[in-house]
């Protein structure tokens, strides 16, 4: 049984959805996960594990300081360890190729070359925004030709994509096969 970190950063709360998710993968395929939130990391937050699993979302079209310094801070264990990446955005659901160049850019800003990254297609959260930011979100929305009904949320995350690529890096890290 492997042990697996899966960190992540989160503003909204659907990359945080998306660790859990991950988890309940690794799991169910009798490894141990533990999910750590970013904001508030333990000194130890990588001790004891196999591989490595760091998330983030983009907001004003960058993902998280907070956790490009932990990447930064932790950059020799992520180096020595399994590690993949996955990025929270709605650039992941309405221009694929924009996503991946978020991706691109926090790995040659913190210097780090996961083993697996993927973009992950966001959510809008319409019914937990402040009426400002709801207004502002249903503008990009209505920009990318996505939901602009505020009164529920869309959900965009494709979850088989998710589970796969979570399946893929286990095989790979772990020698685990689907």
């Amino acid at each position: 049984m492997a042990t697996l970190s899966i960190c992540y950063g989160t503003t909204d709360g659907q990359t945080a959805d998306v660790a859990e998710f991950i988890a309940e993968v690794v799991r169910d395929r009798g490894h141990r996960a533990i999910v750590i939130d970013l904001k508030h990391p333990t000194a130890d937050a990588l001790a004891g594990a196999d591989a490595v699993l760091v998330g983030a979302s983009i907001h004003m079209n960058k993902h998280e300081s907070y956790v490009a310094d932990f990447v930064a801070a932790n950059l020799d264990t992520l180096r020595r360890l399994p590690s993949a990446f996955f990025s929270v955005s709605l650039s992941a659901q309405g221009d694929p190729s924009h996503a991946v160049s978020y991706i691109e850019q926090f790995c040659a800003d913190t210097g780090w070359r996961p083993t697996g990254t993927l973009a992950v297609a966001g959510a809008l959260r319409y019914t937990s925004y402040g009426v400002l930011k709801r207004q502002l979100m249903k503008q990009i929305a209505r920009d990318k030709g996505l939901s602009t009904d505020t009164g529920s949320d869309a959900i965009y995350t494709d979850w088989n994509a998710v589970k796969a690529f979570t399946e893929q890096f286990l095989g790979e890290a772990v020698g685990v096969r689907a």
